[in-house]
């Protein structure tokens, strides 16, 4: 199948997804929003290549839980949706992206201008009330994407918000193979690479899976420098324990 009418799948697919969340959603029982969000997330992995394997699942919190994870793609959205459908804190500038950003705002997501030091305690105000409702709530705390080898130190300021809330963290970890057990770089969407460029990088390395690592939950303690800390160790373990299940790295498409 040629790229350009894999992408027009692409294009079809987000457009139902804007029709479903525009005229379905404001009628739909949170349950069926959840589900509506699982089943388009899973399509959208399907026509990107991907195929969702979960690891640990028993071990996944439903209600009331800061959800934290490695950073290595755009598409990380969709895998986390896709597994457990849950709204995020993204960076402002997502909201300004063409039908992503639609989407992002119509599904509870929560942006923050980093540049401002008082979206920090507001976001993590709102947060810890969320968490206080039941909510899931998503980070990505690194605060940018990487190549998925490694991690970069989980900044500390949203993990606040559990603290605050006395709500559990739940650690989590994405990571990318090939069709030959390999660790892959195609989906990671770093350096000066466009969306497009990701995209296409991803859509040429031919079948991937996306490996998704529930870790155990994390009590929130009283310190959220310390709580980061260990929810980076969580996620560092459970990289190498799929990591050890494979073989060796794959270069980028």
């Amino acid at each position: 199948m040629s790229l350009f009418f894999r992408k027009a799948r692409l294009l079809s697919h987000l457009l139902r997804g804007a029709w479903t969340v525009a005229m379905r959603f404001p009628r739909a029982t949170p349950e069926k929003r959840h589900a509506l969000n699982r089943a388009w997330s899973l399509r959208m992995l399907e026509l990107c290549g991907l195929q969702l394997v979960v690891h640990n699942d028993a071990a996944r919190l439903d209600a009331g839980a800061l959800v934290v994870s490695n950073h290595i793609s755009w598409i990380d959205i969709y895998v986390i949706n896709a597994w457990r459908p849950t709204p995020f804190v993204s960076k402002a500038e997502v909201r300004s992206w063409p039908l992503i950003g639609w989407f992002a705002q119509n599904l509870d997501t929560v942006f923050i201008e980093r540049e401002k030091r008082s979206e920090a305690r507001r976001i993590m105000q709102e947060l810890a009330e969320r968490l206080q409702r039941g909510e899931l709530m998503c980070v990505f705390p690194e605060g940018t994407t990487t190549d998925g080898l490694g991690l970069k130190p989980f900044h500390s300021n949203m993990f606040q918000a559990p603290v605050t809330a006395c709500t559990p963290v739940q650690p989590i970890c994405i990571m990318y193979e090939d069709a030959q057990g390999r660790q892959s770089l195609a989906p990671a969407y770093i350096d000066d690479l466009s969306l497009k460029d990701s995209l296409d990088a991803m859509l040429k390395s031919g079948p991937l899976t996306a490996h998704v690592y529930v870790g155990d939950a994390l009590e929130p303690g009283d310190d959220r420098r310390k709580l980061a800390a260990r929810a980076q160790e969580a996620v560092g373990v459970a990289l190498e324990t799929m990591r050890s299940q494979g073989q060796n790295v794959a270069e980028r498409a």
